[in-house]
């Protein structure tokens, strides 16, 4: 996979030094995605394989120099949205609902109540 080479990007203390300031900001479509990733590479179940794959996409999600920037207006996230997606289709099945719950009650912390449970069904 093209984003494996950002995988030695990705800590957990530079996912949340990206996302941390700048959460209202990111689309919720992207964060959804970016949470599933870090929750999921956290878990013991989820094989290395897997993991390799998430830590590639998280990598490329916090790399300084992406492709399209992220301060580019509505764009900005589209490159990060392809790369995580891709990612998430290929570990679908280590998207647990516990993984997905953890998410929702971040998304829950950052922007209330709706924006939690407009994911609930997905």
């Amino acid at each position: 996979m093209k984003h494996s080479r950002y995988q030695h990007f990705y800590t957990p203390g530079r996912f949340w030094q990206k996302l941390g300031p700048r959460a209202q900001s990111v689309s919720r479509g992207v964060l959804e995605k970016a949470l599933y990733l870090y929750y999921a590479v956290q878990s013991p179940n989820t094989p290395k394989w897997a993991k390799r794959v998430m830590y590639g996409a998280l990598g490329y999600f916090i790399f300084p120099l992406d492709t399209i920037p992220d301060l580019a207006p509505l764009v900005g996230y589209t490159d990060d949205l392809g790369i995580m997606a891709a990612a998430l289709a290929t570990v679908a099945f280590y998207i647990t609902p516990d993984v997905k719950a953890q998410a929702h009650r971040k998304l829950n912390d950052w922007f209330g109540t709706s924006a939690a449970n407009a994911y609930t069904d997905a």
